[in-house]
């Protein structure tokens, strides 16, 4: 955790002039002429059921070392937990950083004797499992990850005693399939060159057919590029060793060099004896260049035990083969006892998750043993974490859920299964052979081939919805229900024809902090996205940023200093200042909808005017009453409401009036003094409560505000 200086006091302003200035504006608006917001309360309008305990929750990810210990504070989780949002999720960070995660500290290796190979966890640990931890892959291929990117591929780190090797749980005698999946490696030039050459030293097993292919496009994202095998690309008679290919009469301006294994020896290293020691492919170390008049290959591949040292390559999977002294000491993950036993999880059951990409099925399968002999509550299990962010084959990470998913249908049939917390719901990925572009659309394909798509039955994604966090700000809280509604609609086409549950597992503001995710602009987005998500039919929404936190800027110096957090970290890591988050949660979770696990009933809900300004969610609460969630993203000017509700057995909209509470959350109540890793709120107030028991159904929303209005209409 990260800490801040103390604070500059003196740059906080008076506390009362914004709620003047606020007061002055909403007379201005009463001459415009009124947005008008219609909740259609018919049966054929009703877009979901669903409750505070079930639609929206947070989640707690891996951390730095000695993070998890300071994060569990009694003063941090009764803060968190204050906040309403009942469900929890457990991210998986060494998933995302290409690690084995140890979810216990007990188990077996399958090298005992040298603490090495495959491990799986012990299902009956003998001691609390507080804390755990990811351990790196020696035989990775990947330069960069999405973790703390402090690792490198193998295959570029100019050192023949290492090597990266393909995934064993890929072969045919795990899949059931009828043989084994290609396996394939890539390697990105810095910029491109002509080329004419590839140096291969192999490992074991080796590749006995293989081609060696350039790329066509522009960019790893150009939609019109396809992988061409070189003239003299391919080799139908590897024998393994190191091999230099001439791969045409003339070089070639190239970037992207791929070689397709097709075909593996099936040998194995001397004394080895695991039978996934000789499944998949190995490679030491490659090179790619060009062959000089001389006959000597002139390598353009820097080679260096680093990932910013080295040229990128990526591969198409990895073996999850690791030692004990591969222990990743900075990456933390929250122990499940202490996770359950904490109060964080409400008594509910937890989103979980099981590796999958680098990991084996058994060791999933010991996770869940471990958590129902305990008695913790689970139901959903997610699978994996971002594969699409990780460039491997849908099929291939297909298979491996396949292979995890029978290991836990065997222990508990009921549980729900599903994943794989795509990093985005736009997953196209067009240096992928297959004949859609959609990461998710082929992982889907790929179920029903087998026959399996009963084994997925929720959909969960990822939502950041902005990686450029500087410029227009409202501009881009406008562009986010549209690109919620793409998002949403993709993926229903992409799962189709299997119709699973959509879950959030995360979503902010951006992957990459800035100011705008510590201003105002953070409680708009935040209910919109709940707001729209949940009307649209979504199950569950986590937040990410539920622990206390510190400003910080990772992206774009013109992004300023802010970050995704409920409340900013006191230099000891304990919550202080709340944050707009947290002040919208309690309003979207107690306020909107009421606390607990009754039903709530949301209808469509329209909004005519406002130039797109004025987004509404209405719902109707187990007591009866209707409660819209309005959002104003204009930050310049408040925006006149008249609120109408559309009645069972009438095709008008009337006024809703009534006795009604209206909850506001505006600049009135918050401001944010940027000041670097110094930044902080200026004006830190809760939300403005009012009670009106004749109101007329009219309201003016301030600029840049967060508004629940809840109407007991009368009888």
């Amino acid at each position: 955790m990260t800490t801040l200086p103390d604070r500059c006091m003196s740059k906080r302003p008076a506390v009362w002039i914004a709620p003047l200035l606020a007061l002055g504006l909403a007379g201005a608006a009463a001459a415009q002429t009124p947005v008008k917001v219609t909740i259609d309360l018919r049966p054929a309008a009703l877009r979901n059921t669903t409750s505070p305990d079930k639609a929206m929750g947070a989640g707690i990810d891996g951390a730095q070392r000695g993070d998890i210990d300071r994060l569990f504070s009694g003063h941090n989780v009764a803060r968190m937990r204050s906040a309403g949002l009942k469900p929890l999720t457990y991210r998986l960070r060494t998933e995302l950083g290409i690690e084995a995660w140890h979810w216990g500290g007990e188990g077996t290796w399958s090298d005992p004797a040298h603490a090495q190979g495959y491990w799986v966890g012990d299902d009956r640990q003998t001691q609390p499992i507080l804390t755990s931890w990811g351990y790196k892959l020696p035989r990775r291929g990947d330069t960069i990850d999405n973790a703390n990117n402090n690792d490198y591929s193998r295959l570029t780190d100019g050192d023949l005693a290492t090597f990266w090797k393909s995934n064993p749980y890929l072969d045919l005698s795990y899949t059931g399939e009828a043989e084994a999946r290609p396996q394939w490696l890539v390697v990105t030039l810095d910029d491109t060159t002509p080329v004419d050459g590839i140096e291969i030293a192999w490992g074991e097993p080796y590749a006995t057919r293989y081609q060696v292919q350039y790329w066509t496009g522009a960019n790893d994202y150009d939609p019109t590029g396809r992988w061409v095998t070189f003239p003299h690309g391919t080799v139908t008679d590897g024998h393994g060793g190191t091999v230099r290919l001439k791969l045409g009469p003339a070089t070639m301006p190239v970037r992207y060099v791929r070689v397709l294994l097709e075909a593996a020896s099936g040998t194995a290293p001397a004394g080895a004896t695991d039978v996934r020691d000789r499944l998949g492919y190995a490679v030491r170390e490659v090179g790619v260049g060009r062959w000089g008049a001389d006959g000597q290959f002139h390598d353009l591949v820097r080679h260096a035990p680093s990932h910013t040292g080295q040229t990128q390559t990526h591969v198409s999977s990895t073996d999850p083969w690791h030692r004990a002294i591969d222990r990743d000491v900075d990456l933390e993950e929250t122990g499940f006892d202490r996770m359950f036993s904490s109060g964080l999880t409400n008594g509910l059951p937890m989103l979980t998750p099981v590796s999958v990409l680098f990991d084996n099925p058994e060791n999933a399968a010991a996770e869940i043993r471990y958590l129902k002999r305990r008695g913790y509550p689970i139901r959903q299990i997610e699978l994996g974490e971002e594969p699409d962010g990780q460039y491997g084959d849908p099929r291939d990470y297909g298979a491996l859920y396949l292979q995890v998913a029978k290991a836990i249908r065997a222990i508990d049939p009921a549980l729900e299964l599903g994943g794989p917390s795509l990093q985005s719901g736009f997953t196209e990925a067009y240096m992928l052979p297959g004949e859609t572009p959609s990461w998710t659309r082929r992982f889907v394909t790929y179920l029903r081939s087998r026959a399996r798509l009963d084994d997925l039955q929720f959909l969960s994604f990822e939502h950041y919805p902005f990686d450029d966090i500087c410029g227009d700000i409202p501009a881009k809280l406008r562009d986010q229900s549209r690109l919620m509604r793409r998002v949403i609609a993709q993926l229903r086409a992409d799962a189709a024809p299997a119709k699973p549950p959509l879950v959030i597992a995360e979503y902010g503001f951006s992957a990459f902090s800035g100011r705008a995710m510590s201003e105002m602009p953070s409680a708009l987005l935040m209910a919109d996205i709940v707001g729209q998500f949940l009307s649209e039919g979504g199950q569950t929404a986590y937040l990410f940023g539920y622990p206390p936190n510190v400003p910080m800027n990772q992206h774009q110096a013109c992004a300023g200093f802010g970050n995704m957090m409920l409340f900013q970290a006191d230099p000891d890591g304990q919550a202080k200042d709340p944050m707009p988050s947290y002040f919208t949660a309690r309003m979207l979770s107690g306020d909107w909808m009421q606390a607990g696990a009754r039903p709530h009933r949301l209808y469509a809900t329209t909004v005519v005017g406002g130039e797109g300004a004025v987004t509404a969610y209405g719902l109707v609460r187990p007591d009866g009453k209707v409660s819209l969630l309005l959002v104003n993203r204009d930050a310049e000017a408040p925006a006149q409401v008249a609120l109408g509700a559309v009645r069972p057995g009438s095709a008008a909209s009337a006024p809703l009036h009534g006795a009604a509470q209206v909850v506001q959350y505006s600049p009135a109540q918050y401001s944010w003094i940027s000041d670097g890793v110094a930044s902080h709120p200026g004006r830190d107030l809760p939300p403005e409560r009012r009670r009106l028991d004749r109101w007329t159904g009219e309201l003016v929303l301030p600029a840049s505000s967060v508004t629940v209005v809840t109407v007991t209409p009368p009888r």
